[in-house]
């Protein structure tokens, strides 16, 4: 394997380090196999007590998947090569959720999409004061998979779906109260929380010296508002309560909203409401059938190219209205893909 995702043990911890600073450390085909063959190892293996995932670089846990390469072999005809890289992720998402040992995350930085799914089904998740969390798939026509189908509906207050639709950010103190995080630190400390980890017994007491109580996030003074937005029964409805709220937070993420792929955003609010009734491995069956379905569609790959390829910001979504998504069509992502369901 090459040097882009980094193992080994020290002490009773297994370390995995996401060593690809220069992309933001995202996530690659080779890197998600390297990551799921090494976890059924450790898994088996009675000297490794625990595992410890960060990012390298300082700047970013993960950013996500290597969506500029999705874009290039799309753009190469090859479309159906692309699903075994989906199928490989998810199936590592669902072993995560799983895992026999504890799975703890070091998120210093960016976390965004497939990074959130390499870390968030981990029984710890711990984030500094740069923690910086997104699922921000609408904004590039796709929807929040890697689990988002679990874990955003089960956030408390609506926040998951506050997320989901709006694709915003959150930093570490509406991360904690999110339950993205469980646990927050300070930057400066992780050399020697790593070190506590290496011979910890117990990983309560381990992380306990070195929690911080942040200051209260946006989210969080916004809360009630959010609730009550996005308790409503459909996606215009709730941009209807945003719109009345006539508040700065509220106009911000209404606006928000109506810039992202409106069919995106209507799939992401189909499975919100589904996902919420399903166990883990049925979302992942389910976010295996919308992305069979998204790879032959258009707004992802033009999303890319208006955020990574070309950079000029300006998608072109198709259709590029709510009321023009056609009922049909946006039922038919939730549909079973000719190539059957996830194998979980």
């Amino acid at each position: 394997m090459s040097d882009e995702i980094l193992f080994e043990v020290r002490g009773k911890a297994g370390f995995v380090t996401l060593n690809r600073p220069q992309a933001l450390n995202a996530l690659t085909h080779a890197k998600v196999k390297a990551l799921a063959d090494q976890l059924q190892r450790w898994a088996g293996d009675p000297s490794v007590a625990h595992i410890v995932i960060k990012g390298a670089g300082g700047k970013a846990f993960c950013a996500g998947g290597d969506i500029r390469s999705i874009y290039d072999t799309r753009m190469a005809g090859d479309v159906e090569s692309l699903k075994p890289f989906f199928r490989d992720e998810y199936t590592l998402n669902a072993t995560i959720k799983a895992y026999p040992k504890p799975y703890i995350a070091l998120i210093n930085g960016i976390v965004m999409g497939g990074g959130v799914g390499v870390s968030v089904h981990g029984s710890h998740r711990i984030g500094t004061e740069k923690t910086l969390f997104s699922m921000p798939e609408t904004a590039i026509g796709f929807f929040p998979d890697v689990g988002g189908t679990y874990f955003l509906p089960r956030m408390p207050k609506k926040m998951g779906i506050y997320c989901a639709l709006s694709a915003s950010r959150l930093k570490q103190a509406d991360a904690l109260a999110s339950g993205v995080l469980t646990h927050a630190v300070s930057e400066d400390s992780l050399p020697d929380l790593e070190t506590s980890l290496e011979t910890a017994n117990d990983i309560g007491a381990a992380l306990r010296p070195y929690l911080v109580a942040p200051e209260t996030g946006v989210l969080q003074r916004n809360e009630a508002l959010v609730e009550h937005a996005f308790s409503a029964s459909s996606v215009t409805e709730i941009l209807n309560r945003l719109d009345a709220a006539d508040e700065e937070f509220s106009c911000k993420t209404a606006d928000a909203i109506r810039q992202k792929s409106p069919t995106s955003v209507l799939i992401a609010f189909e499975q919100m409401r589904r996902g919420a009734q399903l166990s883990f491995n049925e979302c992942m069956k389910l976010e295996y059938r919308i992305v069979s379905r998204i790879l032959h569609g258009d707004d992802f790959f033009e999303g890319i190219r208006a955020v990574v390829v070309d950079k000029d910001q300006a998608p072109k979504w198709t259709p590029n209205q709510l009321g023009q998504v056609d009922s049909a069509s946006l039922a038919s992502y939730f549909e079973e893909p000719s190539d059957g369901d996830l194998p979980l």
